[in-house]
């Protein structure tokens, strides 16, 4: 979703762009759509419950008692005349099926990812993968989690050459912010080359 509007003066155009935070079960999305946006985030959280223990896997997460059931919403201001609209996706299988609305107009999205359990970002790297969107592989560094370098989970994940890893704590806005301008300028010049190559 890509929208201007200008004030009633007409002097400034103002762009939004929308935004996809995925990755998942509990690595943090609606902990960085919490942390960035500067409107109270929408959020669709319920508790879990003993019907849904037989089809989400909570290894790593014990501690995790709410989970996102259809999005989050939220919204960041990244300079004058840019803005950010981002949903968070949920991250079960069992509401994968919204994924695909929600992706609607996307210019990217960011992947979360939790080095303990970093088979669980491998649907969403493998999602925007095939439908060409653009996006960043953000690892949320959790208090005890290892330490690994970009480039090492660039290799684990098989990332296509250039797609951008960088290391982040969800829960901090400035850190949230750096991996969403990194976003925006790396979908930027995705989508210029394709651009190019359409008129080329």
């Amino acid at each position: 979703m890509v929208s201007e509007h200008s004030d009633a003066q007409g002097e400034t155009a103002a762009l939004a762009l929308k935004i996809l935070v995925a990755g998942g079960f509990g690595v943090g999305k609606t902990t960085l759509v919490g942390a960035v946006s500067e409107i109270k985030p929408l959020r669709t959280e319920e508790l879990l419950s003993e019907a849904g223990q037989l089809v989400d896997d909570t290894g790593g997460v014990d501690q995790k008692v709410t989970t996102t059931v259809a999005m989050d919403f939220g919204r960041i201001t990244i300079r004058s005349g840019l803005s950010l609209y981002l949903f968070g996706t949920p991250g079960q299988d069992r509401f994968w099926f919204l994924w695909d609305e929600l992706s609607q107009g996307a210019l990217g999205a960011v992947v979360l990812a939790d080095t303990r359990r970093l088979e669980d970002c491998f649907p969403a790297v493998d999602y925007f993968e095939h439908r060409h969107i653009p996006f960043v592989v953000a690892v949320n560094c959790f208090a005890g989690a290892r330490s690994y370098g970009a480039q090492d989970v660039s290799r684990a994940l098989d990332l296509d050459q250039g797609t951008p890893v960088v290391l982040c704590d969800a829960r901090d806005r400035d850190s949230g912010k750096e991996v969403l301008i990194r976003l925006v300028e790396y979908a930027g010049r995705m989508h210029t080359a394709r651009l190019l190559d359409s008129v080329g």
